[in-house]
Protein backbone atom coordinates (compact mmCIF):
# COMPACT_ATOMS: atom_id res chain seq x y z
CA UNK A 1 0.00 0.00 0.00
CA UNK A 2 3.44 2.68 0.88
CA UNK A 3 4.78 1.75 -1.94
CA UNK A 4 1.86 2.29 -4.61
CA UNK A 5 0.95 5.46 -3.24
CA UNK A 6 4.42 6.49 -2.80
CA UNK A 7 5.14 7.90 -6.44
CA UNK A 8 1.81 9.28 -6.53
CA UNK A 9 3.28 11.67 -3.74
CA UNK A 10 6.90 12.28 -5.23
CA UNK A 11 4.50 13.41 -8.62
CA UNK A 12 2.77 16.03 -6.59
CA UNK A 13 5.75 17.34 -5.07
CA UNK A 14 7.59 17.45 -7.93
CA UNK A 15 4.68 19.05 -9.94
CA UNK A 16 4.86 22.57 -7.78
CA UNK A 17 1.71 24.33 -7.48
CA UNK A 18 1.80 27.72 -9.26
CA UNK A 19 5.48 27.46 -10.76
CA UNK A 20 4.07 28.55 -14.10
CA UNK A 21 3.49 31.88 -12.67
CA UNK A 22 6.28 32.29 -10.27
CA UNK A 23 8.34 31.30 -13.87
CA UNK A 24 6.17 34.27 -15.44
CA UNK A 25 8.00 36.39 -12.17
CA UNK A 26 11.47 35.04 -12.90
CA UNK A 27 11.12 36.09 -16.94
CA UNK A 28 10.77 39.72 -15.68
CA UNK A 29 13.86 39.54 -14.61
CA UNK A 30 15.52 38.36 -17.65
CA UNK A 31 13.72 40.49 -19.93
CA UNK A 32 15.01 43.80 -17.98
CA UNK A 33 18.56 42.50 -17.87
CA UNK A 34 18.25 41.91 -21.79
CA UNK A 35 16.61 45.22 -22.55
CA UNK A 36 19.34 46.77 -20.47
CA UNK A 37 22.11 45.86 -22.13
CA UNK A 38 20.69 46.77 -25.32
CA UNK A 39 19.30 50.51 -25.10
CA UNK A 40 22.51 52.05 -23.91
CA UNK A 41 23.91 51.43 -27.44
CA UNK A 42 21.01 54.11 -28.96
CA UNK A 43 21.30 56.31 -25.64
CA UNK A 44 25.29 56.50 -25.86
CA UNK A 45 24.85 60.00 -28.48
CA UNK A 46 22.59 61.95 -26.41
CA UNK A 47 24.73 60.91 -23.33
CA UNK A 48 27.89 62.15 -24.86
CA UNK A 49 26.01 64.98 -25.68
CA UNK A 50 24.99 65.68 -22.65
CA UNK A 51 28.02 64.66 -19.65
CA UNK A 52 30.58 65.60 -22.40
CA UNK A 53 33.14 62.46 -21.79
CA UNK A 54 36.19 62.10 -22.94
CA UNK A 55 36.46 59.36 -25.02
CA UNK A 56 38.10 56.95 -22.46
CA UNK A 57 35.27 58.20 -20.00
CA UNK A 58 32.48 57.16 -23.15
CA UNK A 59 34.68 53.76 -23.26
CA UNK A 60 33.98 52.94 -19.82
CA UNK A 61 30.42 53.85 -19.77
CA UNK A 62 29.88 51.00 -21.87
CA UNK A 63 32.05 48.98 -20.87
CA UNK A 64 31.82 48.36 -17.23
CA UNK A 65 28.15 47.37 -16.61
CA UNK A 66 29.86 43.88 -18.67
CA UNK A 67 32.76 43.87 -17.20
CA UNK A 68 31.33 43.62 -13.55
CA UNK A 69 28.59 41.39 -14.59
CA UNK A 70 30.92 39.21 -15.59
CA UNK A 71 33.63 39.15 -12.63
CA UNK A 72 30.95 39.10 -10.48
CA UNK A 73 28.29 36.16 -11.86
CA UNK A 74 30.05 33.10 -10.13
CA UNK A 75 30.35 34.84 -7.03
CA UNK A 76 26.88 35.53 -6.81
CA UNK A 77 25.60 32.43 -8.31
CA UNK A 78 27.67 30.73 -5.41
CA UNK A 79 25.98 33.44 -2.67
CA UNK A 80 23.10 32.34 -4.30
CA UNK A 81 23.29 29.01 -3.95
CA UNK A 82 24.33 29.63 0.04
CA UNK A 83 21.49 32.33 1.27
CA UNK A 84 18.67 31.48 -0.89
CA UNK A 85 17.86 32.13 -4.69
CA UNK A 86 14.91 33.74 -3.99
CA UNK A 87 16.56 36.26 -1.28
CA UNK A 88 19.29 37.35 -4.10
CA UNK A 89 16.88 37.47 -6.79
CA UNK A 90 14.71 40.28 -4.85
CA UNK A 91 17.43 42.42 -3.14
CA UNK A 92 18.91 42.26 -6.39
CA UNK A 93 15.95 43.46 -7.98
CA UNK A 94 15.31 46.07 -5.69
CA UNK A 95 18.91 47.06 -6.19
CA UNK A 96 18.31 47.20 -9.51
CA UNK A 97 15.66 49.06 -9.98
CA UNK A 98 17.21 52.20 -7.40
CA UNK A 99 20.12 51.70 -9.41
CA UNK A 100 18.72 52.46 -12.64
CA UNK A 101 17.53 56.19 -11.16
CA UNK A 102 21.12 57.13 -10.21
CA UNK A 103 21.94 56.11 -14.19
CA UNK A 104 18.92 57.88 -15.85
CA UNK A 105 19.70 61.25 -13.67
CA UNK A 106 23.33 61.30 -13.42
CA UNK A 107 24.81 64.91 -14.07
CA UNK A 108 28.85 63.55 -14.92
CA UNK A 109 30.77 61.15 -16.76
CA UNK A 110 32.65 59.98 -13.49
CA UNK A 111 28.63 59.71 -11.64
CA UNK A 112 27.63 57.76 -14.46
CA UNK A 113 30.32 55.36 -14.57
CA UNK A 114 29.65 54.82 -11.12
CA UNK A 115 26.38 53.99 -11.43
CA UNK A 116 27.00 51.98 -14.31
CA UNK A 117 29.64 49.75 -11.99
CA UNK A 118 26.82 49.08 -9.35
CA UNK A 119 24.21 48.37 -11.72
CA UNK A 120 26.11 45.13 -12.83
CA UNK A 121 26.53 44.67 -9.66
CA UNK A 122 23.31 44.03 -8.75
CA UNK A 123 22.50 42.69 -12.58
CA UNK A 124 24.71 39.89 -11.85
CA UNK A 125 22.62 38.61 -9.27
CA UNK A 126 19.45 38.17 -11.57
CA UNK A 127 20.30 35.70 -14.55
CA UNK A 128 22.15 32.97 -12.46
CA UNK A 129 19.72 33.06 -9.50
CA UNK A 130 16.61 32.96 -12.26
CA UNK A 131 18.29 29.89 -14.03
CA UNK A 132 18.85 27.89 -10.65
CA UNK A 133 15.27 28.85 -9.37
CA UNK A 134 14.06 27.31 -12.75
CA UNK A 135 15.90 23.83 -12.03
CA UNK A 136 14.21 24.09 -8.65
CA UNK A 137 10.97 24.95 -9.50
CA UNK A 138 10.76 22.20 -12.62
CA UNK A 139 11.85 18.94 -11.47
CA UNK A 140 9.77 17.40 -14.36
CA UNK A 141 12.76 16.98 -17.14
CA UNK A 142 9.91 18.35 -19.78
CA UNK A 143 8.70 20.48 -17.97
CA UNK A 144 12.09 21.84 -17.14
CA UNK A 145 12.74 22.18 -21.01
CA UNK A 146 9.83 24.35 -21.70
CA UNK A 147 10.65 26.62 -18.77
CA UNK A 148 14.27 26.77 -20.07
CA UNK A 149 12.97 27.79 -23.98
CA UNK A 150 10.30 30.06 -21.89
CA UNK A 151 13.35 31.62 -20.11
CA UNK A 152 15.74 31.57 -23.53
CA UNK A 153 13.05 32.87 -25.53
CA UNK A 154 12.59 36.30 -22.72
CA UNK A 155 15.87 36.66 -23.05
CA UNK A 156 15.84 36.79 -26.82
CA UNK A 157 12.62 38.74 -26.69
CA UNK A 158 14.43 41.29 -24.94
CA UNK A 159 17.27 41.73 -27.27
CA UNK A 160 14.54 43.04 -29.67
CA UNK A 161 12.08 44.49 -27.63
CA UNK A 162 15.72 47.01 -26.36
CA UNK A 163 16.42 48.58 -29.46
CA UNK A 164 12.48 49.45 -30.00
CA UNK A 165 11.80 50.89 -26.66
CA UNK A 166 14.75 52.45 -26.65
CA UNK A 167 14.30 54.20 -30.38
CA UNK A 168 10.73 55.18 -28.67
CA UNK A 169 12.04 56.84 -25.73
CA UNK A 170 14.80 58.16 -27.55
CA UNK A 171 12.82 60.29 -29.82
CA UNK A 172 10.27 61.42 -27.74
CA UNK A 173 12.10 61.42 -24.21
CA UNK A 174 15.86 62.43 -23.18
CA UNK A 175 18.19 60.02 -22.68
CA UNK A 176 17.81 58.87 -18.83
CA UNK A 177 13.85 57.50 -20.15
CA UNK A 178 15.63 54.26 -20.83
CA UNK A 179 16.86 53.77 -17.82
CA UNK A 180 13.39 54.36 -16.00
CA UNK A 181 11.45 51.84 -17.74
CA UNK A 182 12.94 49.59 -15.44
CA UNK A 183 10.97 50.76 -12.73
CA UNK A 184 7.54 49.64 -13.56
CA UNK A 185 9.19 45.90 -14.11
CA UNK A 186 11.16 45.49 -11.17
CA UNK A 187 7.83 47.00 -8.44
CA UNK A 188 6.31 43.82 -10.20
CA UNK A 189 8.75 41.40 -9.97
CA UNK A 190 9.35 42.18 -6.20
CA UNK A 191 5.83 42.79 -5.76
CA UNK A 192 4.78 39.18 -6.80
CA UNK A 193 7.91 37.18 -6.16
CA UNK A 194 7.65 37.64 -2.72
CA UNK A 195 4.13 36.00 -2.95
CA UNK A 196 4.70 33.64 -5.47
CA UNK A 197 8.89 32.60 -5.45
CA UNK A 198 9.87 29.52 -3.29
CA UNK A 199 13.19 29.46 -1.60
CA UNK A 200 15.85 27.09 -2.56
CA UNK A 201 19.47 26.86 -1.31
CA UNK A 202 22.36 24.36 -0.81
CA UNK A 203 21.27 22.82 2.28
CA UNK A 204 25.30 22.35 3.10
CA UNK A 205 27.09 25.04 1.14
CA UNK A 206 30.15 25.94 3.17
CA UNK A 207 31.62 29.29 3.89
CA UNK A 208 31.16 31.86 1.06
CA UNK A 209 35.16 32.17 0.50
CA UNK A 210 36.26 36.05 0.29
CA UNK A 211 39.59 35.10 -1.92
CA UNK A 212 38.21 32.94 -4.51
CA UNK A 213 35.19 36.38 -4.67
CA UNK A 214 38.25 38.49 -5.31
CA UNK A 215 40.45 36.13 -7.49
CA UNK A 216 37.62 35.50 -9.74
CA UNK A 217 36.96 39.34 -10.18
CA UNK A 218 40.32 40.08 -10.67
CA UNK A 219 40.63 37.48 -12.72
CA UNK A 220 37.46 37.89 -15.52
CA UNK A 221 37.80 41.67 -15.01
CA UNK A 222 41.67 41.56 -15.58
CA UNK A 223 41.50 39.48 -18.70
CA UNK A 224 38.31 40.96 -20.56
CA UNK A 225 39.74 44.57 -20.14
CA UNK A 226 43.28 43.07 -21.48
CA UNK A 227 41.60 41.78 -24.71
CA UNK A 228 39.16 45.19 -25.45
CA UNK A 229 42.31 47.12 -25.11
CA UNK A 230 44.57 45.15 -27.22
CA UNK A 231 42.29 44.98 -29.95
CA UNK A 232 41.39 49.03 -29.45
CA UNK A 233 45.09 50.50 -29.27
CA UNK A 234 47.59 47.28 -30.05
CA UNK A 235 49.56 45.01 -27.55
CA UNK A 236 50.69 48.41 -25.04
CA UNK A 237 52.49 47.12 -21.89
CA UNK A 238 49.44 48.78 -19.23
CA UNK A 239 46.75 46.70 -20.98
CA UNK A 240 49.78 43.19 -21.15
CA UNK A 241 50.46 43.60 -17.61
CA UNK A 242 46.96 43.65 -16.94
CA UNK A 243 45.98 40.86 -18.97
CA UNK A 244 48.57 38.62 -16.86
CA UNK A 245 47.43 39.55 -13.80
CA UNK A 246 44.07 38.34 -14.76
CA UNK A 247 45.08 35.06 -16.30
CA UNK A 248 46.90 34.44 -12.79
CA UNK A 249 44.21 35.23 -10.82
CA UNK A 250 41.90 33.17 -12.71
CA UNK A 251 44.65 30.00 -12.46
CA UNK A 252 44.76 31.18 -8.48
CA UNK A 253 41.34 30.52 -8.23
CA UNK A 254 41.43 27.40 -10.50
CA UNK A 255 43.74 25.79 -7.77
CA UNK A 256 41.73 27.31 -5.39
CA UNK A 257 38.67 25.45 -5.62
CA UNK A 258 40.58 22.66 -6.27
CA UNK A 259 41.57 22.57 -2.56
CA UNK A 260 38.66 23.84 -0.58
CA UNK A 261 36.24 21.71 1.09
CA UNK A 262 33.15 24.01 0.06
CA UNK A 263 34.25 25.57 -3.00
CA UNK A 264 32.57 29.01 -4.92
CA UNK A 265 32.75 26.44 -8.05
CA UNK A 266 32.95 22.80 -7.91
CA UNK A 267 35.44 22.46 -10.96
CA UNK A 268 34.97 19.12 -11.46
CA UNK A 269 31.58 20.07 -12.83
CA UNK A 270 33.87 20.64 -15.95
CA UNK A 271 34.68 16.31 -16.04
CA UNK A 272 30.99 16.16 -17.28
CA UNK A 273 31.38 16.07 -20.91
CA UNK A 274 27.86 17.36 -21.88
CA UNK A 275 28.60 20.22 -19.34
CA UNK A 276 31.72 21.70 -20.48
CA UNK A 277 30.74 21.15 -24.28
CA UNK A 278 27.78 23.00 -23.65
CA UNK A 279 29.84 26.01 -22.16
CA UNK A 280 31.90 26.06 -24.53
CA UNK A 281 29.51 26.52 -27.16
CA UNK A 282 27.79 29.39 -25.87
CA UNK A 283 31.03 30.83 -25.38
CA UNK A 284 32.06 30.61 -29.28
CA UNK A 285 28.66 31.03 -30.56
CA UNK A 286 28.31 34.56 -28.58
CA UNK A 287 31.82 35.51 -30.22
CA UNK A 288 30.81 34.82 -33.54
CA UNK A 289 27.91 36.45 -33.00
CA UNK A 290 28.99 39.51 -31.23
CA UNK A 291 30.48 41.24 -34.06
CA UNK A 292 27.26 41.17 -36.08
CA UNK A 293 24.94 42.55 -32.60
CA UNK A 294 27.32 44.72 -31.99
CA UNK A 295 27.56 46.55 -35.23
CA UNK A 296 24.62 46.05 -36.97
CA UNK A 297 22.96 48.87 -35.61
CA UNK A 298 25.69 51.40 -36.79
CA UNK A 299 24.52 49.32 -40.43
CA UNK A 300 20.98 50.18 -40.22
CA UNK A 301 21.60 54.34 -39.23
CA UNK A 302 24.79 55.31 -40.21
CA UNK A 303 25.30 53.21 -43.95
CA UNK A 304 21.09 52.59 -44.57
CA UNK A 305 19.77 56.51 -42.89
CA UNK A 306 17.09 54.43 -40.85
CA UNK A 307 16.43 55.85 -37.30
CA UNK A 308 16.99 54.30 -33.67
CA UNK A 309 13.31 53.41 -33.71
CA UNK A 310 12.84 51.87 -37.42
CA UNK A 311 16.73 50.31 -36.91
CA UNK A 312 14.89 48.58 -33.45
CA UNK A 313 11.93 47.25 -35.93
CA UNK A 314 14.52 45.72 -38.30
CA UNK A 315 16.20 43.50 -36.05
CA UNK A 316 13.12 42.06 -34.59
CA UNK A 317 13.32 38.72 -37.13
CA UNK A 318 15.99 37.41 -35.02
CA UNK A 319 14.05 38.16 -31.77
CA UNK A 320 10.87 35.97 -33.42
CA UNK A 321 12.84 32.80 -35.03
CA UNK A 322 14.70 32.79 -31.47
CA UNK A 323 11.00 32.97 -29.59
CA UNK A 324 9.36 30.31 -31.90
CA UNK A 325 13.17 27.50 -31.60
CA UNK A 326 13.39 28.41 -27.94
CA UNK A 327 9.74 27.11 -27.19
CA UNK A 328 10.04 23.89 -29.50
CA UNK A 329 13.84 23.30 -28.68
CA UNK A 330 13.40 20.67 -25.83
CA UNK A 331 11.07 18.45 -27.99
CA UNK A 332 12.76 18.82 -30.90
CA UNK A 333 15.91 17.52 -28.87
CA UNK A 334 14.32 14.68 -27.60
CA UNK A 335 13.23 13.85 -30.65
CA UNK A 336 16.09 13.77 -32.83
CA UNK A 337 19.30 14.75 -30.29
CA UNK A 338 20.91 16.94 -28.32
CA UNK A 339 23.84 17.17 -30.71
CA UNK A 340 21.80 17.15 -34.02
CA UNK A 341 19.86 20.31 -32.47
CA UNK A 342 22.55 22.04 -30.78
CA UNK A 343 24.80 21.37 -34.10
CA UNK A 344 22.22 21.82 -36.93
CA UNK A 345 21.25 25.04 -34.62
CA UNK A 346 24.66 26.87 -35.45
CA UNK A 347 25.44 25.61 -38.13
CA UNK A 348 22.62 27.73 -39.99
CA UNK A 349 23.55 30.54 -37.55
CA UNK A 350 27.30 30.21 -39.73
CA UNK A 351 25.40 29.67 -42.92
CA UNK A 352 23.15 33.07 -42.20
CA UNK A 353 26.31 35.09 -40.98
CA UNK A 354 28.22 34.11 -44.64
CA UNK A 355 25.52 35.31 -46.45
CA UNK A 356 25.94 38.58 -44.84
CA UNK A 357 28.91 38.81 -46.46
CA UNK A 358 27.76 39.58 -49.32
CA UNK A 359 25.98 43.22 -47.86
CA UNK A 360 26.47 46.35 -49.27
CA UNK A 361 25.43 49.77 -48.71
CA UNK A 362 22.20 49.32 -51.07
CA UNK A 363 21.23 45.70 -49.72
CA UNK A 364 17.61 45.04 -49.31
CA UNK A 365 16.18 44.55 -46.21
CA UNK A 366 14.13 41.21 -47.33
CA UNK A 367 17.78 39.30 -47.40
CA UNK A 368 18.48 41.41 -43.97
CA UNK A 369 15.23 40.10 -42.73
CA UNK A 370 15.78 36.40 -43.92
CA UNK A 371 19.13 36.07 -42.32
CA UNK A 372 17.94 37.48 -39.03
CA UNK A 373 15.09 34.91 -38.90
CA UNK A 374 17.45 32.14 -39.51
CA UNK A 375 19.85 33.66 -37.00
CA UNK A 376 17.46 33.56 -34.45
CA UNK A 377 16.22 30.08 -34.91
CA UNK A 378 19.46 28.90 -35.31
CA UNK A 379 20.64 30.69 -31.96
CA UNK A 380 17.06 30.25 -30.47
CA UNK A 381 17.52 26.18 -30.58
CA UNK A 382 21.75 26.41 -29.58
CA UNK A 383 20.83 28.17 -26.56
CA UNK A 384 17.94 26.79 -24.93
CA UNK A 385 18.89 23.34 -25.18
CA UNK A 386 22.64 24.14 -23.84
CA UNK A 387 21.17 25.62 -20.85
CA UNK A 388 18.92 22.83 -20.52
CA UNK A 389 21.92 20.28 -20.46
CA UNK A 390 23.68 22.46 -18.17
CA UNK A 391 21.06 22.49 -15.65
CA UNK A 392 20.27 18.77 -15.58
CA UNK A 393 24.54 18.15 -15.56
CA UNK A 394 24.39 19.12 -11.77
CA UNK A 395 22.93 18.78 -8.84
CA UNK A 396 19.74 21.55 -8.23
CA UNK A 397 22.09 22.04 -4.99
CA UNK A 398 24.93 23.40 -7.62
CA UNK A 399 22.00 25.12 -10.11
CA UNK A 400 23.27 28.72 -9.09
CA UNK A 401 26.94 28.17 -9.40
CA UNK A 402 26.21 26.04 -12.81
CA UNK A 403 24.10 28.89 -14.13
CA UNK A 404 26.63 31.52 -13.79
CA UNK A 405 29.35 29.20 -15.41
CA UNK A 406 27.06 29.81 -18.57
CA UNK A 407 26.45 33.26 -18.25
CA UNK A 408 30.00 33.67 -17.77
CA UNK A 409 30.82 32.06 -20.84
CA UNK A 410 28.33 34.20 -22.53
CA UNK A 411 29.65 37.56 -21.21
CA UNK A 412 33.15 36.48 -22.15
CA UNK A 413 32.19 35.20 -25.54
CA UNK A 414 30.58 38.66 -26.05
CA UNK A 415 33.80 40.51 -24.86
CA UNK A 416 35.92 38.58 -27.27
CA UNK A 417 33.86 38.59 -29.81
CA UNK A 418 33.05 42.27 -29.82
CA UNK A 419 37.25 43.21 -29.00
CA UNK A 420 38.32 40.59 -31.61
CA UNK A 421 35.79 41.21 -34.60
CA UNK A 422 35.63 44.92 -33.55
CA UNK A 423 39.54 45.30 -34.26
CA UNK A 424 38.76 43.57 -37.62
CA UNK A 425 36.27 45.83 -38.48
CA UNK A 426 38.04 49.10 -37.19
CA UNK A 427 41.17 47.80 -39.44
CA UNK A 428 39.17 47.46 -42.85
CA UNK A 429 37.44 51.33 -41.86
CA UNK A 430 40.57 52.85 -40.81
CA UNK A 431 42.37 52.60 -43.88
CA UNK A 432 39.49 54.50 -46.40
CA UNK A 433 40.57 56.64 -48.78
CA UNK A 434 39.54 60.47 -48.21
CA UNK A 435 39.82 64.00 -49.44
CA UNK A 436 42.12 66.40 -48.29
CA UNK A 437 41.15 68.01 -45.28
CA UNK A 438 39.27 65.09 -43.61
CA UNK A 439 39.69 65.31 -39.94
CA UNK A 440 41.45 62.31 -38.55
CA UNK A 441 38.44 61.59 -36.21
CA UNK A 442 36.73 59.93 -39.66
CA UNK A 443 39.30 57.45 -39.85
CA UNK A 444 38.27 56.17 -35.58
CA UNK A 445 34.94 55.38 -36.29
CA UNK A 446 31.95 55.56 -38.63
CA UNK A 447 29.88 58.00 -36.39
CA UNK A 448 33.56 59.96 -36.25
CA UNK A 449 33.18 60.23 -40.10
CA UNK A 450 28.97 62.03 -40.22
CA UNK A 451 30.14 63.77 -37.10
CA UNK A 452 33.22 65.01 -39.36
CA UNK A 453 31.33 65.67 -42.44
CA UNK A 454 29.36 68.71 -41.13
CA UNK A 455 32.16 70.80 -40.81
CA UNK A 456 33.48 70.03 -44.53
CA UNK A 457 32.77 71.20 -47.69
CA UNK A 458 29.44 69.54 -49.26
CA UNK A 459 31.18 67.79 -51.91
CA UNK A 460 34.27 66.42 -49.83
CA UNK A 461 31.96 65.89 -47.57
CA UNK A 462 29.78 63.73 -49.58
CA UNK A 463 32.76 61.79 -51.34
CA UNK A 464 34.20 61.20 -47.86
CA UNK A 465 31.14 59.42 -46.40
CA UNK A 466 30.40 57.42 -49.22
CA UNK A 467 34.05 56.25 -48.95
CA UNK A 468 33.78 55.76 -45.23
CA UNK A 469 30.33 53.91 -45.59
CA UNK A 470 31.96 51.45 -48.00
CA UNK A 471 35.06 50.90 -45.98
CA UNK A 472 32.52 49.99 -42.82
CA UNK A 473 30.67 47.73 -44.79
CA UNK A 474 33.68 45.87 -45.90
CA UNK A 475 34.51 45.90 -42.34
CA UNK A 476 31.84 44.15 -41.75
CA UNK A 477 31.65 41.83 -44.18
CA UNK A 478 35.23 40.50 -43.02
CA UNK A 479 33.66 40.12 -39.65
CA UNK A 480 30.74 38.62 -40.75
CA UNK A 481 33.15 35.70 -42.77
CA UNK A 482 34.88 35.45 -39.61
CA UNK A 483 32.01 34.55 -37.29
CA UNK A 484 30.64 32.59 -40.05
CA UNK A 485 33.83 30.37 -39.48
CA UNK A 486 33.55 30.66 -36.10
CA UNK A 487 29.99 29.38 -35.58
CA UNK A 488 30.98 25.94 -38.30
CA UNK A 489 33.83 25.43 -36.68
CA UNK A 490 31.84 24.99 -33.16
CA UNK A 491 28.97 23.49 -35.09
CA UNK A 492 31.45 20.43 -35.90
CA UNK A 493 32.78 20.29 -32.21
CA UNK A 494 29.14 20.24 -30.73
CA UNK A 495 28.22 17.62 -33.18
CA UNK A 496 31.07 15.32 -31.36
CA UNK A 497 31.73 16.71 -28.01
CA UNK A 498 27.75 16.09 -27.39
CA UNK A 499 27.24 12.68 -28.68
CA UNK A 500 25.23 10.06 -26.76
CA UNK A 501 23.85 13.36 -24.52
CA UNK A 502 20.33 12.85 -23.93
CA UNK A 503 17.94 14.89 -22.11
CA UNK A 504 16.20 13.87 -19.21
CA UNK A 505 12.94 12.37 -19.74
CA UNK A 506 10.41 11.82 -17.63
CA UNK A 507 9.69 8.83 -15.42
Amino acid sequence: MTSTLQPAAVTETEKRPGRWLALSVLVLAVLLVAVDATVLGLATPYISEDLKPSGTQLLWIGDVYSFVIAGLLVSMGSLGDRIGRKRILLVGATAFGAISVLNAYATTPELMILARALLGVAGATLMPATLALIRNLFHDPRERSLAVGIWGATASAGTAVGPVAGGFLLEHFWWGSVFLINLPVMAVLVLVGIKMLPESKNPNPGPWDMISVVLSLVGVIGVVYAVKEAATHGFEWPALAVGALGAAALYWFVRRQLTLPAPLLDMRLFRNRGFSAAVLADLLTILGLSGLVFFLSQYLQLVQGRGPFEAGLAEIPAAVGAVAAGLIAGRTARRFSVRAVVAGGLAAVGVALAVLTTLDQSTGYPLLGAALLVVGVGAGFSFTVTADVILSSVPKEQAGAASAVSETAYELGAALGIAVLGSIVTGVYRGFASPTGTPSAAHESLGGAVEAAGSMPTQAAQEMLTSAREAFVNGLSVASAVGATVLLVTAVAAWFMLRNQRLESAP
